[in-house]
């Protein structure tokens, strides 16, 4: 199916994403607790024990998104105010938990700033950025832009993720909201938005879900932003100028995540039997080298390209559901946050 016909397929199909799932009881085929998944040169091995806690002191609601510090620890934050972040080792065993006070917690940036690291949190519920130290100490707040007279006062903010760019300006994507990516200084000044509300219009966004800067050419480094409703990424200047599009058919994905020349991502919802729409308790995770072409799905169908154009991806695995976030560590070991997923821990992927 062609991008085009896809995407006004999926206009129709969209709405059903958003209906809520029941709770979900990790999978894998055959019984078999350790499978082996992925293609090429990047498969894994399945470790579902990996990182889980005591629920009842410890719980998770939603596992959305999870950095690796320069110290090795893995901080994932969740929407569960109980623990809103939650700092492991590699091994899974719990280093440090904070955070109360974010009830939409989604987004976590981690930026090196001269030597310092710092966490930029995104809470779509309470319309925030926020930056923290690591230890949660909020140094600076990025409220409703309707309060800098950029939005209405009827149009929604609901923040989903930041990235920091070479000179240390945020970019937000408003990817529950108003479908704009904002920039502000580092400081927290408002520079300019580009994008917003728009199914054709290749500049516009449904669902802008995510934004990460690509330095991949370190001479011309640009803004990779989610286009999860279009299973699309697409490519725009630091000054928001569009470039150009990447297709993933039938793969609705979260942020892009860079290691070296690759791109991960979890795919949040993988379409339905090689048809646009999204389908529940599905997902997968995609990889891409640094051309931009799909190498491996994890969880899903083995990437096929016809006359140089990607073919459908479906999952093929029921390991994942609904994978929101995927992290690297420095052993190129994958850990899976996931939705919507009966409140689980995250899945490690052992690279063999």
């Amino acid at each position: 199916m062609h991008r085009r016909d896809f995407i006004k397929s999926a206009a129709v199909a969209g709405v059903s994403a958003a209906v809520p799932t029941t709770s979900f009881t990790r999978m894998v085929k055959s019984g078999n607790r350790s499978p082996i998944i992925g293609h090429g040169d990047f498969k894994y091995r399945v470790n579902q024990e990996w990182g889980i806690l005591n629920a009842s002191r410890y719980p998770v609601n939603n596992c959305h998104e999870m950095v690796m510090d320069s110290k090795k620890r893995l901080i994932m934050i969740t929407d569960e105010p109980k623990n809103n972040i939650i700092i492991y080792d590699k091994g899974g065993k719990l280093l440090d938990t904070w955070g109360h006070q974010f009830p939409g917690g989604h987004g976590l940036t981690l930026h090196n700033e001269n030597g310092t690291e710092f966490l930029y949190i995104t809470d779509y519920i309470l319309g925030e950025v926020y930056k923290t130290t690591l230890g949660g100490k909020v140094l600076l707040t990025i409220k409703h832009p309707k309060f800098i007279g950029q939005y209405a006062d009827c149009d929604k903010f609901c923040p989903t993720e930041t990235c920091i760019g070479p000179n240390g300006d945020i970019y937000i994507a408003d990817g529950y909201g108003s479908q704009y990516i904002l920039q502000y200084t580092a400081q927290g000044e408002f520079i300019r938005k580009f994008g917003g509300d728009g199914y054709l219009d290749d500049k516009k966004f449904k669902q802008a879900h995510g934004v990460t800067l690509d330095s991949r050419d370190p001479g011309n480094p640009v803004l990779m932003c989610t286009e999860r409703m279009k299973n699309c990424f697409k490519r725009y200047t630091l000054d928001g100028k569009y470039l150009s599009s990447i297709y993933l058919p039938g793969a609705y994905i979260s942020r892009a995540v860079f290691d070296g020349d690759m791109l991960y991502s979890g795919v949040c919802y993988s379409a339905l039997h090689h048809h646009p729409v999204p389908a529940l308790n599905s997902g997968f995770v995609t990889i891409l080298n640094g051309n931009n072409q799909v190498v491996s799905n994890p969880g899903g169908t083995k990437p096929q390209y016809n006359n140089g154009e990607l073919e459908i991806m479906i999952q093929e695995t029921p390991i994942f559901k609904h994978c929101h976030d995927v992290c690297i560590d420095n052993d190129k070991n994958l850990y899976i946050c996931q939705w919507n997923a009966g409140k689980t821990y995250p899945v490690q992927l052992e690279r063999i």
